[in-house]
């Protein structure tokens, strides 16, 4: 049943489905490098995996489905064991009296579809999928995180080792011995393993574990908004506070002081980093998990949600080869994201690249990352002198938090090296009166910065979107947070609307409630403002400006706000007015 590739390159050509030149250089490029032509045409996006499935399934005389937001009865689900569905990329979506319908991304996996068919007892119908609709269906077979955490209470919740709290109100009293007994409990393992599974499989940013005065609540960031995600008897506090601790290789009997630790998670299906806050409040011990996917996520500048204009600015910044590139927004608006892309941008092998970062959040091959360790004296400002000493081309720097590390940047910009950092400040030009403010001389700041950017992450509209022209309310209440006439201009020289079309005439996407995305949200991008060191504005760093009389001068130069953006990617339909409002209007 396997398709050759000159059987697929023949059924491409008359299906229209890829230009006969890029077809053939496709084709030259699978005989070169030795692998399959369906693999080289989707790394070149020259068609997408459901078309190329349809025409498979077309060839073989299969149907397709698309499950991707198919939901399946539980029932006819577990006919194919978990274990056996995830291993062979193979699940069953339909039963009709004896008939059995199971989907697959490998037609040629014969062997499976007998094994199912002797051991159900039906006749198999096999369908065609794509591998997301497959993971679609896989997902299923977790159950909710209430059943689960229902499940497990009823069976365990009433066990002797669990009551132990000595004072309602103020957490448990438990040390020493018993505290370690509590974390190696059955019952909390399978609540820790639970939440944290439900966690990933959400993606989550970060999980919170909150005692109250009568119970505990789990709550999940999702898409930068925090969602109540289960209420846990009290009694389990102190057990679930223990594991962590133990997980994280942490002090389990102190209760007083903060304690800060990681732990990491590795499956066949992801390798997850943990970096775990805990903050004593007046009822017990506060957890807050930070999720950080180690895999390389195959970022670019575009993906992230880079205008055009901004990122020929971007590149015309990063090929110099001195000089400090700065990026600005609050904690997680995804700075850190986009200097690991433009590293991995600049990432060849003529280069030495280090960083000095806390925490390492993503690893990057060939890159040399340094861990920040206050406790024994490793701070940016030790880590950055130390790392002058390493022979760099390029160096990031985690964050400028102080003075001295500031200085450092400046310095290494000076003596030619590319510093790349991040400073948390609302816009781009209030970072030059940030860097003023720790006492950099504004001589040095006007000639080592190159750019800066800054950002913050909306929410992007997900399934079917409901329209809506602008109303004479609306577009008034527009025109008082952006100049209208300039909108339209960017938004003609991005492509967004026709050279002859105005406000009037953009139909403006609102979300639409799923079961898949229920408030009609999934994912999120970036909108950007960069502010380029002009001669213009580096006169006014010169002369001590303030924010506002920088970005005045940027906007005149050209610069795009990340108001305007937002509602540029507002008027393509990835997001909406009001999401863009929420995180830019502190």
């Amino acid at each position: 049943m396997r398709i050759s590739d000159s059987q697929l390159k023949a059924f491409i050509f008359d299906g229209g489905l890829v230009k006969e030149r890029d077809l053939e250089q496709a084709a030259e490029e699978a005989v070169k490098t030795g692998t399959e032509l369906r693999a080289v045409l989707l790394k070149k996006n020259l068609v997408s995996d459901e078309d190329l499935k349809k025409l498979e399934a077309y060839i073989l005389g299969i149907p397709f489905v698309n499950l991707e937001k198919e939901t399946v009865d539980p029932a006819v689900l577990n006919i194919i064991p978990e274990q056996l569905a995830q291993k062979h990329q193979m699940v069953a979506f339909q039963r009709n009296g004896k008939e059995l319908q199971v989907a697959m991304v490998d037609p040629d996996d014969i062997q499976t579809l007998e094994f199912i068919k002797k051991k159900a007892g039906l006749r198999i119908l096999p369908r065609l999928t794509t591998e997301k609709g497959i993971q679609a269906v896989l997902r299923q077979y977790q159950k909710t995180l209430e059943a689960e955490f229902g499940e497990i209470i009823k069976k365990d919740g009433g066990g002797e080792s669990l009551e132990i709290v000595h004072d309602e109100t103020r957490g448990a009293d438990v040390e020493g011995e018993d505290l370690k007994k509590l974390a190696e409990d059955l019952p909390v393992i399978k609540i820790a393993d639970t939440f944290l599974r439900h966690a990933i499989l959400q993606g989550a940013s970060d999980i919170h574990v909150e005692p109250t005065e009568k119970d505990v609540v789990v709550r999940f960031r999702i898409d930068g908004i925090l969602h109540d995600a289960m209420t846990l008897p009290k009694q389990f506090a102190p057990g679930i506070v223990a594991r962590i601790k133990v997980m994280a290789n942490l002090k389990i009997d102190e209760h007083r002081l903060p304690q800060d630790g990681r732990f990491k998670i590795e499956t066949p299906e992801y390798r997850i980093s943990f970096r775990v806050s805990i903050l004593p409040v007046f009822d017990g011990e506060k957890l807050v998990l930070r999720l950080l996917p180690e895999s390389s996520k195959g970022y670019t500048l575009e993906k992230l949600g880079f205008n055009s204009h901004n990122l020929d600015i971007i590149h015309r910044n990063i090929v110099k080869p001195t000089g400090i590139i700065l990026v600005t927004g609050p904690t997680g608006s995804g700075k850190t994201t986009t200097l690991y892309t433009i590293l991995d941008l600049l990432n060849k092998p003529g280069v030495n690249i280090s960083t000095v970062e806390d925490p390492i959040e993503y690893r990057m091959p060939r890159i040399n990352q340094t861990q920040v360790r206050p406790d024994i004296g490793m701070t940016f400002a030790n880590g950055l002198r130390a790392l002058l000493r390493q022979d760099p081309n390029i160096i990031m720097v985690g964050e400028i938090r102080d003075t001295e590390t500031a200085s450092l940047a400046i310095n290494a910009a000076l003596t030619g090296h590319l510093v790349l950092s991040t400073l948390h400040t609302n816009s781009a030009a209030g970072a030059l009166p940030r860097l003023l403010d720790m006492k950099v001389e504004p001589f040095l700041i006007a000639s080592t910065v190159n750019s800066i950017m800054a950002q913050r992450l909306v929410r992007t509209l997900h399934g079917e979107k409901t329209l809506a022209k602008f109303t004479a309310g609306e577009e008034e209440a527009l025109a008082r947070q952006v100049d209208l006439k300039k909108m339209v201009e960017i938004m003609r020289h991005e492509k967004v609307i026709g050279p002859s079309e105005g406000i009037k005439d953009i139909s403006w996407s609102r979300p639409k409630k799923s079961e898949e995305a229920p408030d009609g949200y999934k994912g999120r991008i970036g909108i950007h403002e960069v502010l380029e060191m002009s001669e213009a504005v580096s006169q006014l760093v010169m002369k001590n400006a303030t924010a506002d009389e920088i970005e005045k001068q940027g906007r005149a130069e050209g610069m795009i706000t990340m108001l305007e953006d937002g509602f540029m990617k507002v008027a393509k339909g990835i997001t909406t007015f009001e999401e863009v409002l929420r995180v830019t209007s502190e």
